[in-house]
């Protein structure tokens, strides 16, 4: 079978959750992946232990129309290529993640009669899902307010699952554990964790670093920072017995389990695991995102009280203070925030779409 989606990490990594929980439940199935050679793939999937293919695709360049016929040659050529890698590997369902790494792929699909799912990861579909999701045999959502951008799909292809993400384990590591390993207190206090992604975030790291600068930090709140590799020179100077300060953290279970709260992006995956670890969030999301899907993403889950939504333009170090001073002054703001985002969380997502794919497996057969 096919998955096919890519150009970020927030569209290739979901269909690598959903491939793996399927091979445990059907070790039969070959995954065949299906990406772009402009987009993250092209450096993630020659390091996973699944077969696949990279297509000169391009999206749509809206902004630069007259660079479209790299859109249309790359498509031409691609086709090409998936009929040829059809024939060798006639695929019994496709997998669509989103980004324009998966348009051609479903295209492809829809066309032949082969029948296909979309995992859409944000509260606002993208354009590849809102097209296709017409079509889908079934459409597996993030959040369940996406629905109401999909009003042309089968309401009942429309299946509330979250985001696959590596859901916790079974059995966490307690919380004085994960302390000690960042070389905090076991006890007392509270811990935020500040990451942006493996790229960092310049302006949550710049009102972070004024924050900690103006020495507004309460004595009793400990500090994990990731702050992208890129940066981590221009902030490492401010790490201190009760601020630990790394360029990058992976695997982030550590951390995870450490934290009381924490201020990120609002990405879809970050935010599902965030909740799956039930985390309350301060989301500031990137203003620059494709259809700004991260700002809905952050109003949705503050609308469902499981999330704190300060726009970028807001995110200073007074506001910082001023929130964070909010929070841990009223616990039980921070009890009803961390209820809330438990309430979101979907820890076994990947595991529940692998076990509605390998259903319609054998329902094809």
């Amino acid at each position: 079978m096919f998955f096919a989606g890519g150009g970020t990490g927030g569209h290739l990594y979901p269909g690598l959750a959903i491939a793996r929980a399927l091979k445990q439940i059907r070790p039969d199935v070959e995954p065949f992946f299906i990406g772009a050679r402009r987009g993250i793939e092209r450096d993630i999937l020659p390091t996973t232990e699944f077969p696949h293919a990279l297509l000169d695709l391009h999206p749509l360049y809206r902004s630069q129309f007259w660079n479209n016929w790299k859109t249309a040659r790359g498509a031409a050529g691609a086709w090409r290529q998936l009929s040829n890698l059809a024939k060798d590997r006639p695929p019994a369902v496709v997998v669509g993640t989103g980004g324009y790494a998966s348009g051609l792929a479903l295209a492809f699909a829809a066309a032949h009669r082969i029948p296909y799912a979309l995992q859409e990861q944000n509260s606002y579909p993208g354009l590849t899902m809102r097209l296709f999701s017409r079509w889908a045999r079934e459409v597996y959502l993030g959040y369940p307010e996406a629905s109401r951008y999909l009003k042309k799909a089968r309401p009942a292809s429309l299946i509330d699952t979250g985001n696959p993400i590596e859901p916790p384990p079974s059995t966490r590591p307690s919380r004085e554990a994960a302390r000690r390993a960042w070389g905090l207190p076991d006890v007392g206090g509270r811990v935020l964790l500040v990451f942006g992604g493996s790229q960092g975030a310049r302006a949550i790291n710049a009102a972070v670093a004024q924050w900690l600068r103006s020495g507004a930090r309460p004595r009793d709140l400990y500090v994990i920072w990731a702050t992208g590799k890129g940066t981590y020179d221009e902030f490492v100077s401010l790490a201190t017995d009760g601020v630990v300060v790394r360029p990058y953290i992976s695997p982030m279970r550590e951390a995870y389990g450490a934290a009381d709260l924490a201020i990120a992006r609002a990405g879809a995956m970050s935010t599902a695991e965030l909740c799956a670890w039930g985390i309350p969030p301060l989301l500031v999301p990137l203003p620059t995102a494709a259809a700004d899907h991260q700002s809905v993403n952050a109003r949705t889950l503050a609308a469902a009280g499981a999330a704190i939504y300060i726009p970028q333009r807001d995110f200073t170090a007074s506001r910082l203070g001023s929130t964070l001073d909010e929070l841990l002054g009223d616990p039980s703001e921070l009890d009803r925030l961390r209820r809330g985002t438990a309430a979101r969380a979907r820890p076994n997502a990947a595991r529940e779409i692998a076990g509605r794919i390998a259903a319609m497996l054998n329902s094809d057969r």
